[in-house]
C-alpha cells in the first residue's frame, strides 16, 4: 500500500492556509488582504502546489472562503485539507472539542466556506480528553460513505488515540509538528506506527513559525495585530532562546556552504522517508517564489548531518 499524499502531489510541499488568514484573525500570521491571497493560490497551483492545508480556526474561516474563492473553477485539479475541533464562540473565544455534534456542524460549515460538496482529507484537529476519538470517527466515516470527505487524518495525535480510531475506519493521514528543533516524539513514538500502517504523514511547523529561516530571533517583538504571534501565550511565553542560539551558530556554516535557514528546514523534514508533504505557509509571491527555489539547493546529506549535529550542541 502506497502513502496517500505520495500519489497527489509532484512536489513534497503543501500550502499552509494559516498564511493566508489575513485580517479575520484567530490562528494567522498578519495582514494579507482577499486579492492577494487568491493571487498566492493561483500561483501556488501553477507552480506545482496541490495540496492545500487549511482550517476554520485560520481566520476564524476566513481562510477556508479565500481557497473556495481561488479554486471554484478547477476544485477537482486541488487537493484540499481541512479539520474539525477548534471551533468558537460569539465573542471569538476559542473552544476545542471534538464532540461528534461539534464535528458534524463545522463539517458542513466548512463545505460551505471552501464551496465544494466534498473535501479531500478531513482531520481531526487536536486529541480531546473528554470525548473519545471513536465517537467523533463514527462522524467522519459517515461523511466519507456518503462522499462528503474523501479521506480521513489526526492532527497532533498519539498511538493510542490512532489504534481507536482505526477501530472505526482507516486513518491515511497523521499530521504533526515537526522540524529541527522538535521532532523527538514524532521520531521514536509515531514514525514507527506510520511505517507499519502505511499511513502518510504531513509536518506543520516546518519552519518553526520563522526561527528556522531567521525571521524571527530575539531581537523581534513587534507583529501585526492579526498574527497569533502577537497575543498567544504559548508563543509569547515560550522560551525560544535555546533555539535563537542554535540558529547564531549555525548562520556562519550555513553561509560558507550557500544554504539559507529555508533550505535547511526543508532539507531536515525531506530527509525523512515518512514524510509525504512539509505543509510551509508564504504570505507573499516572493515568499513562495523563495520556498519553491530552495528545493533546488538542498544541503546534501553530510552538509545537513554538520548541521544537524551543529544545532544539537548549541543546545547542550
Amino acid at each position: 500500500m502506497t502513502q496517500l499524499l505520495k500519489t497527489i502531489s509532484p512536489l513534497p510541499i503543501a500550502f499552509g492556509g494559516a498564511a493566508i488568514s489575513g485580517e479575520g484573525g484567530g490562528y494567522g500570521f498578519g495582514e494579507i488582504s482577499e486579492g492577494e491571497s487568491i493571487e498566492l493560490l493561483h500561483k501556488a497551483f501553477h507552480d506545482g502546489i496541490r495540496i492545500f492545508d487549511t482550517a476554520p480556526i485560520y481566520g476564524f474561516g476566513l481562510s477556508e472562503v479565500r481557497m473556495g474563492k481561488a479554486f471554484k473553477n478547477n476544485r477537482e485539479k486541488v487537493f484540499l485539507v481541512s479539520k474539525s475541533g477548534v471551533t468558537w464562540h460569539e465573542n471569538k473565544r476559542v473552544d476545542m472539542t471534538n464532540d461528534p455534534v461539534v464535528a458534524q456542524k463545522m463539517l458542513e460549515q466548512s463545505l460551505r466556506d471552501l464551496n465544494t460538496d466534498f473535501i479531500d482529507l478531513y482531520m481531526v484537529h487536536w486529541p480531546d480528553a473528554r470525548v473519545d476519538i471513536r465517537k467523533t470517527m463514527e462522524v467522519l466515516s459517515k461523511a466519507k460513505h456518503q462522499g462528503k470527505i474523501k479521506h480521513i487524518g489526526l492532527c497532533n495525535t498519539n498511538v493510542d488515540e490512532l489504534n481507536k480510531a482505526f477501530e472505526i475506519d482507516r486513518v491515511e493521514v497523521v499530521q504533526s509538528e515537526f522540524n529541527l528543533f522538535t521532532n523527538k516524539f514524532v521520531k521514536t513514538e509515531l514514525f514507527p506506527y506510520l511505517n507499519e500502517k502505511q499511513i502518510s504523514f504531513m509536518s506543520w511547523g516546518t519552519l518553526d513559525k520563522g526561527i528556522i529561516t531567521g525571521r524571527v530571533d530575539e531581537k523581534r517583538k513587534a507583529y501585526d495585530k492579526s498574527d497569533c504571534r502577537s497575543w498567544a501565550p504559548w508563543w509569547k511565553d515560550a522560551d525560544n532562546s535555546a533555539k535563537f542560539e542554535s540558529m547564531k551558530k549555525l548562520w556562519p556554516l550555513l553561509d560558507e556552504k550557500h544554504h539559507t535557514g529555508l533550505e535547511l528546514a526543508l532539507a531536515h523534514n525531506l530527509s525523512f522517508p515518512e514524510l509525504s508533504v512539509a505543509i510551509c505557509g508564504a504570505k507573499s509571491v516572493a515568499q513562495l517564489d523563495s520556498l519553491l527555489k530552495s528545493l533546488q539547493n538542498l544541503p546534501n546529506s553530510k552538509e545537513l548531518e554538520d548541521y544537524v549535529a551543529l544545532a544539537k550542541s548549541a543546545q547542550k
